[in-house]
């Protein structure tokens, strides 16, 4: 079954290279949000751990990720994706 995780993260000495390999990670996942600007969200069959392994992975050692699995209420303003695709996927 399909979920949503909403991802944050700070990464640690990073290059322009670094955001761009993350954002094409995020990508992948082929449904996604960009909702602030160290905020996503994916949805996906695989488990918080396993997004967050993956991440790691890509990641400058020392970075700071948090993965958790969306709930059913939120809000939120001035946010960088569409409003929509929050409603419908969160």
């Amino acid at each position: 079954m399909k979920k949503t995780f909403i991802i944050s993260y700070d990464l640690k000495n990073a290059t322009d290279e670094d955001y761009e390999t993350l954002y094409e990670f995020f990508k992948s996942y082929g449904t996604w949000a960009h909702i602030t600007e160290s905020t996503w969200a994916v949805v996906t069959k695989e488990r918080a751990k396993e997004v967050r392994d993956a991440i790691a992975e890509i990641v400058p050692k020392g970075s700071r990720i948090f993965v958790v699995k969306s709930g059913s209420i939120a809000a939120w303003r001035n946010v960088i994706c569409r409003n929509e695709w929050l409603k419908k996927n969160l």
